[in-house]
């Protein structure tokens, strides 16, 4: 499922199924209707040329941290205070780590929308991550991607900087669709690579769910205890793919998130 706008259609954003390189497209602007099976399909147009928006507009972004061994081992390296053992015991604990990413859309992105790196951060990193959307009972009931862009020098300078290291303007990209799994206990193959201006390549490297400590339904589950969150959210449930400690996003770079199933989102890092 994808949002989108067409330039017949001025500015008026669409839902619509994929259906090859087609796209079936309903009367309505709601995702998560569409996933209902509520609401007519009123005819087709090429995939070829839209604008993709957000999948959805998401009321709340959630985050989830130190889910995957490798998570757990980069916050450890990149710690320099004696609280770097605050990321071992919460990976190992049965509480996870959550915290707020957005609201109301403010700081983050859709497809080919312009992510952002901190003016006062030196080591910017994406975070590729599998994205849980919440209906309208709590449950799961569609996945997409998402990037937890962060500052690696600022968390790493003390875990209270988490807030800012998380949380500033271009700092979340989701899309390009959402998808509803046929298995939600299936692995996702989770793919990253980074490109400079020229194209060049910087980095790439492939990881999968199948290596997550706690499972998308535990995750969602300590996610809305006694936490009221609207539907339609988004929950991003943590990254396996670090990139070297030597790299750092800079303007121009792009970044590709690729997950089976759900597609590619592609974003390039703004000045």
């Amino acid at each position: 499922m994808i949002r989108f706008v067409r330039a017949t259609v001025d500015g008026v954003a669409q839902v619509g199924r994929i259906d090859g390189d087609a796209v079936a497209f309903f009367e309505h602007d709601d995702p998560l209707a569409a996933i209902r099976g509520e609401g007519t399909v009123t005819s087709s147009v090429p995939l070829a040329g839209l604008a993709l928006l957000p999948p959805v507009e998401a009321p709340e972004i959630w985050c989830a941290g130190v889910t995957y061994e490798r998570s757990r081992d980069a916050r450890l390296e990149e710690a320099q205070t004696d609280a770097r053992d605050v990321y071992a015991l919460v990976y190992d604990a049965d509480r996870p780590e959550l915290f707020m990413k957005d609201a109301s859309m403010r700081r983050t992105v859709g497809p080919g929308g312009s992510i952002r790196v901190r003016s006062d951060s030196s080591w910017m990193v994406p975070e590729p991550e599998l994205g849980l959307v919440f209906g309208e009972n709590g449950e799961p009931v569609a996945v997409t991607i998402g990037n937890d862009v962060s500052s690696r020098d600022i968390e790493g300078a003390n875990p209270l900087y988490i807030p800012q290291a998380k949380i500033f303007a271009g700092a979340c990209a989701i899309g390009p669709a959402l998808a509803v799994p046929d298995d939600w206990d299936a692995p996702f193959p989770i793919r990253l690579r980074i490109t400079d201006e020229s194209g060049a390549e910087l980095f790439a490297g492939e990881t999968s769910t199948a290596h997550m400590k706690r499972s998308l339904r535990e995750l969602a589950g300590w996610a809305m205890r006694d936490n009221p969150i609207p539907p339609g959210s988004v929950l991003l449930t943590g990254t396996g793919l670090v990139p070297p400690d030597d790299y750092t996003l800079e303007p121009g770079h792009t970044v590709e998130i690729e997950v089976e199933g759900i597609g590619v989102l592609v974003n390039t890092v703004a000045a």
